[in-house]
């Protein structure tokens, strides 16, 4: 049973470094739902940046209030692929 549970979990491996930041004035609410049930999601405040890790096909849902600053009767308003968000890292030699 243990074998079965373990091939639903995404490897590390296949997982990528992503990077969010919240340009807008508003409080945002980021989210992804995985294929792998993982589910994911953060306050993120203005200004503020978020690290995190997806699987390469998973879509990052940015919701907000479009009216107030609060996270009632939210909205959303973007989506973004989590691959377009991918952190590259640059080797030095």
């Amino acid at each position: 049973m243990m074998s079965a549970f373990s091939s639903l979990v995404s490897q590390p491996s296949e997982q990528i470094l992503c990077f969010y930041t919240n340009c807008t004035n508003k409080i945002q609410i980021v989210k992804f739902d995985n294929t792998q049930n993982l589910n994911f999601e953060r306050i993120v405040f203005p200004g503020q940046r978020l690290l995190f890790k997806a699987l390469p096909d998973s879509q990052l849902e940015i919701h907000t209030n479009p009216t107030k600053s609060s996270t009632e009767n939210l909205a959303l308003i973007e989506v973004i692929p989590c691959d377009h968000l991918r952190v590259h890292e640059e080797m030095n030699a």
